[in-house]
């Protein structure tokens, strides 16, 4: 990845379930990077990352979606990308794109689930999460779902660590 702009990505342990190393942290920044590259985002930026367990996610997904349960990836996207143009309006800005709240206690359920590596899956919420952060939504119908699960493959194939069409 040929990053040209600087980013910050800001991380906060809130849980225990498992160990944040150094490579876990290089691995979400590098989903963040690739996912930029991908939208061939150029200005310098900040994302923040919570890892959290799934008590404090389901809390989170209860609070501020008004689902009681817990969740694999919660975005706070700083933006809100309603309005007539196709682009973000944060190519016009630099600063902080929103926020990532990742359960790694869910990312481990599913990685199980799935039948691949935890560190795969982490590094798909990640992308997941981003593209939502910068302006992508799977639940506004059909072809929107289609056009994120199309990006999510070509960046997670970019990393090294594809998906199948299922997501």
């Amino acid at each position: 990845m040929s990053r040209k702009m600087k980013l910050k990505v800001a991380f906060d342990n809130a849980q225990e379930s498992r160990p944040v190393t150094y490579k876990m942290k290089m691995l979400v920044r590098n989903a963040i990077e690739a996912t930029l590259d991908e939208e061939q985002y150029e200005n310098p930026c900040e994302v923040s990352v919570t890892f959290t367990d799934n008590e404090g996610i389901h809390a989170l997904n209860r609070q501020y979606r008004g689902v009681d349960r817990p969740t694999d990836v919660l975005s706070f996207p700083l933006f809100d990308y309603e309005g007539t143009s196709e682009e973000p309006p944060v190519d016009e800005w630099i600063g902080i794109l929103g926020d990532i709240v990742l359960s790694l206690e869910q990312a481990e359920k599913q990685a199980e689930e799935f039948g691949h590596s935890f560190e795969r899956e982490v590094a798909f919420l990640c992308v997941h999460s981003m593209l939502h952060l910068l302006g992508y939504d799977h639940e506004t119908g059909e072809e929107d779902e289609r056009e994120m699960r199309a990006k999510q493959t070509k960046i997670m194939s970019a990393l090294g660590l594809a998906v199948d069409a299922k997501g």
